[in-house]
């Protein structure tokens, strides 16, 4: 401790005190001066040569992180020792302030004075007892002792054995059962934040699941049919969870919010026009869509006209990018699937020939990676999707197969998988969060066993483990990354979440814990029992007895007893239109066509004027009265004459 200033501490004077005086008290200091010393400067000594040695025992923990506790702390000891003959700080400042006020006295004198301190006594630590200096340099708690660092080493054994089998990290303890519909789940999408799950299927309905609203009744709080009558192929959450990209069988993708009110509608192209990249939109089915993970507001989409297209949502007139895969011979291939990297610089594709081309997001012309043969042509891959570090991708085939390639080397797929049936062209496969597996759905007949759920390690590519969802296909599989929790969408309308309550977050815990809401006791009530006015006796109206007078009263009510218009003759009057209409045609024929007013024998109508003419000709005869032959009418014979006239040989033969 360094010495105080003699302004600081003072001494006192044994001169001035009454000995009878200190008789009469009872103790000998008394009438003595006390000392004084300045508590502040003792306190900031102490804390900067606190602060000095916890400096020095960090430096020397780090030094010594791989050795033993025990040796670790015999080496503090060792390096404060050399520093722990000024650690009683109480002596030092007694020393240094009596040789500050005694300088003309004798050592004697001050060890005296020492001796005969007025006030209240020290602590018997400080004075008595030697101070440890291991307990003095140590700042903070206590290290645990050995049996509790066997406990922790125990620990973190069974932690490193969890991380190398990553199949005790799958959450498959406990399942809830989303009932969406009868027909086949063929989307779903989770936002970001995990709070609300969409799905779509085949029925047209899109349905809004949110897990912190629902009770154990599972039921759906909004559905809608977005795209009308046009089966939901993709649904997917912006990175932000404001928007969600609804992709149908039509050719325009839509853009909803959170509450499935409609944002944007992509533009439909012209199917006229040859050169696809002249088009503003796609003109034939959608396939599937995407949105960046980077950018907001930009997706894609790929289609049956051979183009891959991107898209902003503030301009939904015209796409922003156009990518038109291509097979060796230069020839158009559609796209089945497409999806960006994880850093979103990347732009992947499967095509119905097999193969699977990357494009960079900034150039279109031609692809980066071209692989033509990763699966059997005429099979429609599936689904293709980037692990999380960005350097693998994994392909689901038509063919029945899964694959894994390395980008950074896309002349060869590092594994594959045989033996996984597929019969839709949207059956899933993703990567675990901690991308150590890769999981993917298997379809089956109906009636022909269950779907599985089919989960592979990474690096070795081996099956390690399988789960029984339901005796239909497994069509859609998606695992959150902040939940844990895996979704499942099966080909008979159910939407399945897998869970494990010690391993998973929020999500479907949230909604299992509340019981399902009683209805109320008045609303059962009106529901059983209606009772409309006119039932009860009092409101009832009085049967009559006779129907004579019922009849007397009708003929003299007006409405009752009004006599039916007749059909209006003529072209109509007072707004009412004629039995015949009241066009011209109408008229004509009913006026003229159908008036017969000459009831006179035709033949005489016709050859009335045939005397006038022949007295005088006037239109047909003056024109051909040169070269017209006199007219000669054969003369009628009767039977007779017709006999006697007849030639011999004909007689003959009669």
């Amino acid at each position: 401790m360094e010495r105080s200033g003699p302004s600081e501490v003072t001494g006192s004077d044994s001169s001035g005190s009454d000995p009878q005086l200190a008789v009469t008290m009872g103790f000998t200091g008394f009438g003595k001066k006390a000392r004084t010393f300045d508590l502040e400067a003792m306190f900031e000594q102490t804390r900067r040569t606190a602060v000095e040695r916890s400096r020095k025992t960090l430096e020397a923990r780090e030094k010594e992180e791989e050795m033993n506790r025990e040796k670790e702390l015999r080496r503090q000891i060792e390096d404060i020792e050399p520093t722990s003959s000024g650690s009683n700080v109480v002596r030092d400042c007694s020393k240094s302030s009596s040789r500050d006020t005694s300088s003309s006295e004798s050592e004697e004198s001050s060890d005296s004075s020492d001796d005969e301190l007025i006030g209240p006594p020290l602590p018997p630590k400080m004075i008595e007892e030697p101070v440890n200096p291991m307990e003095e340099d140590i700042l903070g708690p206590l290290p645990p002792p050995l049996n509790e660092e066997e406990e922790v080493e125990e620990e973190e054994e069974e932690e490193d054995d969890e991380e190398e089998n990553p199949v005790q990290k799958i959450p498959d303890s406990h399942e809830i059962t989303l009932k969406h519909g009868t027909k086949t789940v063929s989307a779903l999408g989770l936002d970001p934040s995990g709070a609300r799950l969409v799905t779509g299927g085949y029925d047209y309905d899109v349905k809004f699941w949110d897990f912190a609203g629902m009770d154990a009744s599972f039921k759906a709080f909004r559905s809608l049919q977005p795209c009308e009558c046009h089966q939901i192929k993709s649904l997917q959450y912006s990175n932000t969870g404001d928007m969600i990209l609804v992709v149908s069988g039509s050719s325009q993708a839509k853009v909803i919010d959170r509450d499935g009110f409609e944002v944007m509608e992509c533009i439909k192209g012209d199917q006229y026009i040859v050169d696809m990249a002249n088009t503003k939109g796609h003109t034939a089915m959608l396939h599937t869509g995407s949105w960046h993970p980077k950018i907001k507001g930009e997706f894609m989409t790929c289609s049956n006209d051979a183009t891959v297209r991107t898209w902003e949502v503030e301009n939904p007139k015209k796409q922003k990018n156009v990518f038109k895969p291509r097979t060796m011979q230069g020839k158009k291939v559609i796209p089945t699937t497409c999806t960006y990297s994880r850093d979103g610089n990347l732009i992947a594709a499967a095509c119905q020939n097999g193969s699977i081309q990357i494009w960079d997001r900034n150039l279109t012309v031609h692809p980066k990676f071209h692989y033509k043969q990763a699966h059997d042509p005429g099979t429609d891959t599936s689904c293709v999707t980037f692990s999380y570090d960005g350097n693998v991708l994994a392909s689901r085939g038509g063919d029945d197969t899964l694959k894994l390639w390395d980008v950074r080397q896309f002349n060869k797929p590092l594994f594959s998988a045989s033996g996984l049936p597929t019969m839709f062209p949207m059956t899933d496969c993703c990567f675990s969060p901690d991308d150590k597996l890769v999981v993917t759905g298997t379809s089956v007949q109906r009636g022909c066993g269950s779907g599985k759920l089919v989960f592979f390690e990474r690096k070795t590519f081996q099956r390690v483990y399988e789960i029984d969802i339901t005796d239909a296909s497994v069509v859609r599989c998606l695992w959150h990354p902040k939940l844990n929790q895996i979704m499942v969408g099966t080909g008979n309308g159910l939407a399945k979440v897998y869970y494990d309550p010690n391993k998973s977050q929020r999500g479907a815990k949230l909604c299992v814990v509340k019981t399902q809401r009683k209805a109320k006791q008045a609303e059962t009530l009106t529901q059983d029992y209606i009772i409309t006015p006119h039932a009860l006796p009092m409101f009832r109206e009085p049967r009559q007895r006779s129907t004579r007078k019922q009849l007397e009263k009708d003929r003299l009510d007006p409405l009752k007893s009004h006599k039916p218009e007749p059909p209006v003759a003529g072209p109509g009057r007072g707004g009412r239109v004629g039995t015949h209409g009241g066009t011209l045609s109408s008229y004509i024929v009913k006026n003229i066509a159908l008036d017969k007013t000459d009831d006179s024998n035709p033949r005489e109508a016709i050859l009335r004027h045939a005397k006038a003419a022949e007295d005088n000709p006037y239109w047909v005869s003056p024109a051909y009265s040169k070269t017209q032959p006199k007219t000669m009418f054969a003369q009628v014979e009767s039977d007779d004459e017709e006999a006697k006239n007849e030639p011999e040989w004909k007689k003959r033969k009669i």
